[in-house]
């Protein structure tokens, strides 16, 4: 994964955005620890794109919990499986609102 990410940058191989996304979706479908995966993720997200462009980082949906069970999460468990699948506009779309 740290390769195809590094790539990615090297190559300008995606937008900034979408690279970062593309990042946590990846990031998160590895399943590091028991609890937090989501979490952690954005937080890498979050700290790629301010690497990349000086950006804050994103609002994942104004920044509400997203583990409690909520519309806001099921919109986000939405995106994640649409990019599951490869449509990667639902979570990018998601990130930034």
């Amino acid at each position: 994964m740290l390769d195809d990410i590094k790539y990615w940058i090297e190559n300008r191989t995606f937008e900034p955005v979408e690279m970062a996304v593309r990042f946590k979706h990846r990031l998160v479908s590895i399943h590091c620890f028991p609890n937090g995966n989501g979490r952690h993720a954005r937080l890498c997200a979050d700290i790629l794109i301010k690497q990349l462009t000086g950006q804050d980082g994103f609002t994942w949906g104004s920044h509400h919990t997203l583990y409690q069970e909520s519309e806001l999460r099921s919109a986000y468990i939405t995106a994640l499986k649409k990019a599951d699948t490869g449509d990667y506009l639902p979570l990018i779309e998601f990130a930034c609102s």
